[in-house]
């Protein structure tokens, strides 16, 4: 392709310089003759005006007068000859001298009549340009013409001395043009090492096709900030509505967190992202040529079905984890019963058996009647075994009402979002609750705009300086890597469905969560 290139930039180098050339040459030959011509006309009708010329031709011997004069002036004017003669072409001066007292060669007859010849002739001395003018005396009569000339052959020297620099120009261009155009093509042999335009143009559309056939997203952010290119699962992951190539990443309406990860300037593998509608695994690889940094190469997978199977899972585990406990204490308490029976005392064994049943059968009741949602009912009696096993007094208040009405919100952003907030209360009051006993306190009832969800526990509260940040990805009050996801996933949640929540901070923290009824729910 550069060999191409090469040889098509000197083709049509070539091209232009010779069509530059000859217009060149054409333009030096007109003008060179028609400076001949103005000064040839010049010198004769100065000469045909001069009162010297028409005071010597009315002496006896004219050319003895004009002869030295007309060799003076054509000496001093540089042309080739001067000749003055009768209306009749008999000349009077010449610069052969032999020649005097000859016919005049060449048309005369335009300037016997009182006008002007001008004209290439072959002349005694040769082609030449030529011009012939008359010479009035006070009547107004010709009595003499003048005729000055410049021969073929010297303004073929003087077009000549033109065109050299000419040529050494139309060279050095030549010879610029073509190192520019070796440099041009060595220059694309390397960037495209060497291939050659069918592959390369195959090499394209097939970079092309994989490109926009993958479903995992690819960005290209060049070190300026700008995106370089995009395929379009990066711009269905991104919520891109048009191609932001050429655009900042500041212009794309990303968070901080994620803006800084698609620039950063080490490698990142499979960080996990929360934006208002996904969650991405990132992952990217600096790109750099001959040491230096060229941009940043941007992989984007979905994470968000997997990390809602994976709260699902957690859920799920996490009851059969509350299960198992119910079913050590209900072991507990059935060996207790057995030894009361076996030591003759069954009033009171049946006593506390029945006491602990009903104890059970209350809160079972009491969220079952309570909670239409079968998937949020199992929810809220899994973390009231969690609590009950970590110690934490875990109370659902009597107004906690989830009727059948569609509100239109999907069981599972109901999980994410009181899930996450019942397993923050838990660890905060489990592990930061002194002096008091460890509760959370959960509210959940349907009202007629939408849904209030609300958790509160008697923990340390949170700091003031913390409610925005807390709902973006990796905000933590736990050490260690792997924290920081699940306010991320409610901050999610809420603001795809337009809600809002409130943070308080008295005697301990409350998180209530309003979420509108959506369109659609009854």
């Amino acid at each position: 392709m550069a060999r191409q290139l090469l040889v098509l930039q000197l083709v049509v180098l070539l091209v232009l310089v010779a069509t530059g050339i000859t217009f060149a040459v054409l333009d030096a030959q007109r003008a060179t003759r028609q400076r001949a011509r103005d000064q040839t006309s010049s010198v004769a009708f100065t000469l045909a005006d001069s009162t010297s010329v028409l005071s010597a031709l009315s002496t006896p011997d004219p050319s003895a007068v004009l002869e030295p004069l007309s060799l003076q002036v054509q000496r001093d004017t540089q042309v080739d000859f001067i000749t003055i003669m009768t209306p009749d072409g008999i000349r009077y001066t010449h610069p052969n001298p032999e020649l005097i007292g000859g016919h005049f060669i060449g048309s005369i007859d335009q300037a016997r009549q009182g006008g002007v010849v001008q004209e290439i002739y072959a002349g005694s001395l040769g082609p030449s340009v030529r011009t012939v003018v008359p010479v009035f005396d006070q009547g107004h009569r010709v009595v003499a013409l003048v005729a000055v000339g410049i021969t073929i052959s010297a303004i073929s020297a003087e077009l000549r001395e033109r065109l050299v620099p000419l040529f050494a120009v139309a060279g050095a261009v030549l010879a610029v043009g073509a190192l520019g155009g070796w440099l041009i093509s060595s220059r694309l042999r390397r960037q495209t090492r060497g291939i050659a335009p069918d592959a390369l143009s195959n090499l394209f559309e097939y970079h092309e096709a994989v490109l926009h056939a993958v479903r995992e997203g690819v960005l290209l952010v060049g070190r300026d900030g700008r995106v370089r290119l995009c395929n379009d699962g990066a711009r269905t992951l991104l919520g891109l509505s048009a191609d932001p190539t050429g655009r900042g990443l500041a212009e794309l309406g990303l968070s901080p967190s994620l803006a800084a990860a698609l620039t950063s300037v080490e490698a990142l593998t499979d960080e996990l992202h929360v934006t208002d509608t996904r969650v991405l695994v990132v992952s990217t690889t600096p790109v750099s040529a001959s040491g230096r940094a060229q941009g940043t190469v941007v992989l984007l997978r979905d994470h968000t079905e997997l990390q809602a199977l994976t709260g699902e899972l957690t859920a799920v585990r996490e009851l059969t984890e509350a299960l198992r406990s119910q079913a050590h204490e209900a072991a507990n308490r059935l060996h207790t019963v057995v030894s009361l029976v076996e030591i003759g005392k069954p009033e009171q064994a049946v006593e506390f058996a029945t006491a602990e049943l009903a104890l059970a059968q209350e809160l079972t009741d009491r969220v079952m009647g309570a909670v239409a949602e079968p998937v949020l009912a199992a929810l809220l009696l899994g973390k009231a075994a969690e609590a009950s096993e970590r110690g934490v007094e875990f109370t659902i208040t009597p107004d906690t009402v989830i009727d059948d009405t569609d509100s239109g919100i999907a069981p599972r952003d109901l999980v994410t979002i009181l899930g996450n907030l019942i397993d923050n209360g838990i660890e905060a009051a489990a592990t930061h609750a002194s002096g008091v006993r460890p509760a959370v306190v959960v509210t959940a009832r349907s009202e007629a705009d939408g849904m209030l969800l609300r958790v509160a526990d008697n923990g340390p509260g949170v700091p003031e300086d913390a409610a925005e940040e807390m709902f973006r990805r990796g905000w933590s009050t736990k050490a260690g890597e792997g924290h920081g996801l699940g306010l991320a996933l409610v901050g999610q949640a809420i603001r795809r469905y337009g809600g809002t929540v409130g943070i308080s901070r008295e005697g301990g923290a409350a998180f209530t969560v309003r979420l509108p009824r959506q369109e659609g729910g009854e």
